[in-house]
C-alpha cells in the first residue's frame, strides 16, 4: 500500500487530501482508509508540484466530514 496523504478539508463533495510528497496517485485510484475500507476515488490532482492536492470523491455512503484528518492509502 502507498500512502496517499491526509484528508486536510471538504470542499464542493469533495475531500481535499495533502500528498506527503511528489510522488501521488493516478486519477481514478481507488482510496482508503487505515481499516483498508474503500473511502472514494481520486478525481483530479492539482497544487505545487512537490507536493501535490488530491480532490477523492467519496465511496456511496461516506461521510466526508468524518474524514478530516485520516489518512489516507492507495493499493
Amino acid at each position: 500500500m502507498q500512502a496517499a496523504g491526509t484528508v486536510v478539508r471538504t470542499a464542493q463533495n469533495l475531500a481535499i487530501v495533502r500528498c506527503p510528497g511528489a510522488d501521488h496517485p493516478a486519477i481514478g485510484a481507488e482510496t482508503l482508509d487505515e481499516q483498508l475500507d474503500a473511502v472514494g476515488r481520486v478525481v483530479d490532482v492539482f497544487g505545487p508540484v512537490d507536493r501535490p492536492y488530491l480532490a477523492v470523491t467519496p465511496a456511496a455512503g461516506r461521510r466526508l466530514a468524518t474524514l478530516v484528518g485520516q489518512k489516507l492509502y492507495v493499493r
